[in-house]
């Protein structure tokens, strides 16, 4: 007897397809969802960076930082292509459909978190190209890009419920990032914690970005990053994405069912 995979899988699996289809017919996006990092890159590289004492090589500390921004920032294009597919109608022709409830939305994550990959793997080159190293081995780097790729994913669940809960694209572009800014820059992503006041590094220390950007700097370099408990920045990490994953795609797939 053959295995049959449950549908919520298959399901998912063929709108993963469609929206890479779509992704491929427009290359254009990919490109313009990969200007904003590089010029992020450049910009602290060679404009604050000499102004920003971490102890070390700054690139080193700014790419892993970079990686996890350009993670969140990708989930945005779940909010505002859930949001084109509802005003052109493509999400009432799933609803008529005979398929899970959750596949529309957990296709248009997998497609993101594929071209996430594509994009981390730009910024890699991109921070290469400035100065760049992994210091501490290869499985610990692909440890790192899969422990970045999990965080953005559950951020995505965020994201879904943005596109579903507002009219048009452009409002869900403007709403995904507001939760993603003061998350980036309130964070260990650009700076160390220490340089920042007091009262902002209780909220930083404590909030998940900063957790990610940690787990992923220790895992590319290793012991040249001091005062990271790894195992610690790594679980906190998980904990954080599943937590976000829960809710946020709890309620994401309930509003879906009430989309008018």
């Amino acid at each position: 007897m053959a295995f049959a995979m449950p549908r919520t899988i298959t399901d998912s699996i063929v709108v993963t397809k469609r929206n890479l289809i779509r992704m491929r017919r427009l290359p254009e996006a990919i490109f313009f969802n990969s200007v904003q990092p590089v010029m992020f890159v450049l910009l602290f590289r060679y404009v604050f960076g000499g102004a920003i004492n971490t102890g070390g090589e700054y690139v080193n500390f700014l790419i892993p930082g970079i990686l996890v921004q350009t993670s969140l920032f990708g989930g945005a294009g779940t909010a505002i292509g859930l949001n084109e597919d509802m005003g052109k109608g493509i999400i009432d022709r799933f609803r008529s459909l005979p398929m899970a409830r959750s596949a529309v939305l957990m296709g248009r994550i997998l497609a993101d978190v594929a071209r996430n990959v594509f994009v981390v793997l730009l910024m890699l080159a991109v921070g290469t190209a400035v100065g760049f190293r992994f210091n501490n081995g290869f499985f610990p780097a692909i440890a790192a890009i899969a422990v970045l790729l999990l965080f953005g994913m559950a951020f995505s669940w965020l994201f879904a419920l943005v596109g579903l809960s507002v009219k048009t694209a452009e409002s869900a572009q403007i709403a995904s990032f507001l939760p993603v800014f003061p998350l980036t820059f309130a964070a260990s992503t650009f700076v160390p914690l220490d340089s920042m006041p007091g009262w902002l590094q209780v909220f930083a220390r404590n909030q998940p970005v900063s957790h990610a950007v940690n787990a992923v700097r220790k895992l590319t370099q290793g012991s040249a990053v001091q005062g990271i408990n790894l195992a610690a920045e790594v679980w906190l990490t998980l904990a954080w994405s599943g937590g976000i994953t829960i809710v946020f795609a709890t309620l994401a797939i309930r509003k879906y069912r009430k989309v008018d």
